[in-house]
């Protein structure tokens, strides 16, 4: 594990996830090298069960990495013939950010409504009092699969990132992400979990 998903090398656009499969060892060494990608990780996956129906074919386990530019990480992504689902969350606005000694656990999550730029600011306000949450951006998902999906996954826009730090296991981490989301809730903005990764090895 390491730093933070962002370089001081270069802006970070967002992540892109593809599944640890055994064929997917030649793109790791490509990005390992790329100039494009800035930090990869080998991460395990946990989805909530509202989203499955969505996202049938999911995997387990992932490499997350960060990319300064998208198109040439999703033409990364269409070279692989992955069975499994593949995703790239494109960052739109960091609502906040600071400092990080260590990335631990990355929460992803879907709002069910559009909110103004008030509500995205209570949003910034309720998350930045929580001290191990290093970075919360809004985001766009693009869902990248073998074949048609039976259903479209209706949110993709109103997606928010949070990267947390600390040595902390995955259970207590998902809690204190929990906690996160309920003091969001207060404020009347609700948050859905989609989906978590805890991040097992720093790979570049």
């Amino acid at each position: 594990m390491g730093s933070s998903l962002d370089s001081a090398e270069g802006g970070v656009q967002g992540y892109i996830c593809i599944p640890h499969e055994g064929h997917s060892a030649p793109l790791l060494d490509c990005w390992k090298k790329s100039d494009n990608i800035n930090v990869v990780y080998f991460v395990t996956a946990t989805f909530s069960c509202e989203i499955l129906p969505y996202f049938p074919n999911k995997a387990n386990h992932y490499i997350l990495a960060s990319f300064k530019h998208m198109q040439s990480a999703l033409e990364d992504i269409k070279k692989q013939n992955n069975t499994r689902l593949s995703f790239i969350f494109s960052l739109n606005d960091a609502l906040f950010e600071r400092a990080a000694d260590k990335l631990n656990y990355i929460s992803i999550y879907f709002t069910k409504y559009t909110y103004g730029d008030t509500e995205i600011g209570d949003l910034a306000i309720a998350v930045a009092k929580r001290d191990r949450v290093k970075k919360a951006s809004l985001a766009n998902i693009q869902v990248i699969n073998t074949g048609p999906l039976k259903f479209v996954f209706p949110y993709s826009k109103n997606a928010i990132v949070l990267e947390v730090e600390g040595e902390k296991t995955r259970q207590s981490d998902h809690k204190y992400c929990e906690l996160t989301r309920r003091d969001v809730a207060r404020r009347g903005l609700l948050l859905s979990n989609l989906v978590s990764f805890s991040i097992l090895d720093k790979l570049k």
